[in-house]
């Protein structure tokens, strides 16, 4: 799956060209992580703001440099989420697995991973 290569080469460059993984406290990590969350949250907040902009602001290439943005924030989000998990010793794609099966468990979904 692609979070235990993420994982690994997350951890990798994070050494390689950052700092240590445990030089940052999990607080440190949380904080990056909704940082970038917050990042993309302000951009759909742009991207709805189109919806009663005028006609000029609303084009198809200013929303799709939004939703490319948000797409990158995103991305950032899930990498920090890795590297927070990675922190605390959580196999993310573990507790991926198992938190998407118990809410369809939950909901009477037949969908599981």
């Amino acid at each position: 799956m692609l979070l235990e290569e993420l994982r690994r080469k997350n951890v990798e460059r994070c050494e390689e060209v950052f700092h240590p993984l445990n030089d940052w406290s999990p607080t440190d990590w949380a904080t990056a992580f909704a940082g970038e969350a917050g990042e993309a949250c302000n951009f759909v907040k742009k991207l709805r703001r189109l919806d009663g902009a005028d006609s000029d602001r609303d084009t198809e290439e200013n929303r799709y440099h939004l939703t490319a943005a948000i797409g990158e924030e995103l991305a950032d989000t899930v990498i920090y989420a890795d590297l927070l998990a990675a922190r605390l010793g959580i196999d993310l794609e573990r507790m991926v697995r198992f938190k998407f099966n118990k809410v369809s468990g939950e909901r009477g979904s037949t969908v599981f991973l």
